[in-house]
């Protein structure tokens, strides 16, 4: 596996680093300790799909950019130095198109994706509750069947994008251990949503979203009857690799700014980099952050070629938002006091790193999926 860039790709990302940096950061600035309002989300998206990110996943022929999983990656990192929030917002869009492409009917397919490809409709999944977080057997919202119709009733908590989403695809029991998902819009259908304040990425909105007997047609089911589960599980392996991608741009942004500030500061007569104990924690930053990469692209490129990759991407996920941590961690400590304020960005940097090593499967979730993988022993307790 070669990693290295091509000249195309390496151009492509300049070119985007640049573009976010003109267009992207100064609107997004603005929204550092509250949630894009819906019309910024969409201005936002408006901005990024043109270079694939939030249409990326899905081919050419249905109005996506065709990308590759590792090349979106690379598009991702990059933006998440600018703005992880936006990162959130425009990978679970892309997920939902990407359900809806490959698993809905026609009329559906035609009715959303060239929306969600121009930015023009946000999406969300609906999944966890809060009884039920990655174990989706646990989940207890249920559709009862109505004609040719269900009725969904539950509540779905932490759903990235809730109160921005023009529809959630929501997981419900259809029998005792049958899950299917559903389409449900927020405007012909009707749900409610409340946001969740929370430690960090708080310009990216997370939520709660209630369910009251909403009649939703069968049409609507995505993936099939009792597909579900199997569409949920097959999203996890992406959300995975794409959370570890916004670990990354969070650490390098820690990195630079920490490596600026140390070539700036001056104790003791010269430059506090000169300080054997500062080049020590870049050392211990700059290694942790390229042995995060490394395992996030070997994930992304198993992705890209079509390979199963549950193990490597809990690994990545695991790895790379518990170092993401560690590397925010010790940018605080070489700022010292400065790096507690707000005048600075770490505090917000570490309070994003902390944050990602909850979604799609905690550390210790993910622990339990690579020693399942080891050991051949379910310690979920599960058959």
């Amino acid at each position: 596996m070669d990693f290295s860039l091509s000249e195309e790709q390496r151009l492509a990302i300049d070119g985007w680093r640049r573009h976010l940096q003109h267009h992207v950061l100064p609107v997004t600035s603005e929204f550092l300790d509250s949630p894009f309002p819906k019309d910024v989300a969409h201005r936002l998206l408006h901005l990024t799909i043109p270079y694939g990110v939030g249409c990326g996943w899905i081919p050419e022929a249905d109005g996506g950019a065709g990308l590759d999983f590792l090349s979106s990656g690379l598009l991702f990192e990059e933006l998440s130095r600018t703005s992880p929030d936006l990162g959130g917002v425009a990978w679970v869009t892309e997920g939902a198109a990407l359900k809806i492409q490959s698993a809905a009917l026609p009329a559906i397919k035609e009715r959303y994706l060239p929306g969600l490809v121009s930015g023009d409709l946000i999406g969300c999944s609906a999944t966890s509750e809060s009884e039920a977080g990655s174990n989706v057997r646990e989940i207890k919202t249920k559709a009862t069947r109505d004609g040719r119709n269900y009725r969904i009733t539950g509540e779905k908590l932490w759903t990235s994008n809730a109160t921005i989403a023009d529809f959630a695809l929501v997981v419900a029991r259809t029998d005792e251990q049958q899950y299917t998902m559903f389409l449900v819009d927020r405007q012909e259908h009707g749900f409610e949503a409340r946001d969740i304040s929370k430690l960090g990425l708080n310009g990216w909105s997370m939520g709660q979203l209630l369910f009251d007997n909403v009649l939703v047609p069968e049409e609507n089911i995505i993936g099939g009857l009792g597909g579900g589960l199997r569409e949920t599980m097959k999203g996890f392996e992406r959300s995975r690799c794409f959370v570890s991608t916004l670990a990354l741009g969070i650490a390098q942004s820690a990195l630079d700014a920490s490596i600026a500030y140390s070539l700036e500061r001056r104790q003791f007569g010269k430059a506090i980099a000169g300080h054997q104990l500062i080049q020590g924690m870049l050392a211990d930053m700059v290694t942790e952050l390229e042995a995060a990469r490394l395992l996030v692209y070997r994930a992304l490129w198993l992705l890209a070629s079509g390979t199963r990759c549950e193990l490597e991407a809990a690994i990545a996920k695991s790895f790379a938002t518990e170092a993401a941590q560690r590397i925010t961690s010790k940018a605080i400590q070489i700022h010292g006091a400065s790096g507690l304020t707000r005048e600075f960005p770490l505090e917000r940097y570490f309070r994003n790193a902390r944050l990602l090593t909850i979604p799609d499967g905690t550390t210790q979730i993910n622990q339990l999926i690579i020693g399942r993988k080891l050991t051949g022993i379910d310690a979920f307790g599960q058959a």
